[in-house]
């Protein structure tokens, strides 16, 4: 089930012609299929990402870098399984099956939280992983 706040003048923002959380749910399809360009273009050129293993990504040459070359995933698909939106807050939980570059296969569930600017690029993204440590 996806929930989403109703419409309001703080939880949506608009970058041609969508809305962000349209962009979020864009966004994994856009690294499922490969296509860096556009996911990159849905960040902020200031943007941060935190991602646990990998020191902050800063900017668009950063990820651009990392979704290129150093992301230890070859291929894959996110399945998205809760959205909420809250001002330029947006959270996601979802599941990632795939297969890394050395070959072997990984199937684990994620939680993504987007802080979007005021023209819905994404100001600052944080990854969280399901997996056991302790």
């Amino acid at each position: 089930m996806n929930f989403r706040q109703p419409e309001g003048p703080m939880t949506r923002h608009a970058v041609n012609g969508t809305d962000a959380v349209s962009n979020v749910r864009r966004y994994y399809e856009l690294v499922d299929s490969g296509n860096v360009d556009d996911l990159v273009g849905l960040f902020a050129p200031d943007a941060e990402y935190q991602r646990p293993g990998y020191p902050p990504l800063v900017g668009h040459s950063d990820l651009q870098q990392f979704y290129q070359q150093d992301r230890i995933i070859d291929v894959g698909q996110h399945v998205v399984n809760t959205v909420v939106a809250q001002g330029s807050h947006i959270a996601v939980a979802g599941e990632f099956s795939g297969f890394l570059k050395n070959g072997s296969t990984t199937t684990l569930r994620f939680a993504d939280f987007f802080t979007v600017n005021s023209v819905g690029l994404f100001a600052r993204r944080e990854t969280f992983f399901f997996t056991p440590l302790v």
